[in-house]
């Protein structure tokens, strides 16, 4: 079965839903951990530390982004999408994962709203926005198709973050699916 994906015209008509994400409190909708390359595991519950990130992914083993020292760059420790745009792109729930993003969060996740250096809890643990951004590839076009690319990567979206956020943790602590996203 050939997979459809969202138009560019029906990605547009729902950007007025992405955007009414909560801003002050939101949830988190998926955790994922991808231990390797093309690799994803589903999670209910995890646990995230300011040494390793989200228990199980492999960002201190193979980050692409390296301290002076060798160190994984914790500025790109965690990955967020908004859960309501990845609904639109992924088609079924079945597909978030493919997206690599660790938390599928419904939360509002632009820059007026989540400044670089703003904190907030999710479940226990406590987060810090990154100021690197976090951008499309080829690979999210070929799993939710070229126009999903082009309406993350417009120019003039670049502060609605469409695409997500980094955030590095702060202080260690579990999170669950449907645990509460509080900007302090």
């Amino acid at each position: 079965m050939t997979q459809r994906f969202a138009t560019l015209d029906q990605l547009h008509e729902s950007l007025d839903s992405i955007l009414a994400s909560p801003r002050r409190e939101g949830r988190v909708e998926a955790i994922t951990a991808c231990p390797s390359t093309n690799v994803r595991n589903s999670m209910e519950e995890a646990r995230l530390s300011p040494e390793g990130g989200l228990e199980g992914d492999r960002w201190q083993k193979t980050c692409w982004r390296k301290l002076p020292d060798g160190r994984s760059d914790p500025k790109v420790q965690l990955t967020l999408i908004n859960s309501r745009l990845l609904s639109l792109i992924a088609g079924s729930r079945d597909r978030w994962s493919l997206s690599g993003d660790n938390l599928a969060v419904d939360m509002n996740l632009t820059e007026e709203n989540l400044p670089v250096g703003t904190r907030f809890r999710i479940g226990e643990a406590l987060v810090e926005v990154s100021e690197l951004p976090h951008t499309g590839c080829k690979k999210f076009a070929s799993r939710y198709g070229a126009d999903a690319l082009k309406f993350i990567s417009q120019p003039d979206s670049k502060g609605l973050r469409l695409r997500g956020c980094y955030v590095f943790v702060v202080e260690a602590g579990q999170i669950r699916i449907g645990d509460p996203i509080r900007k302090l």
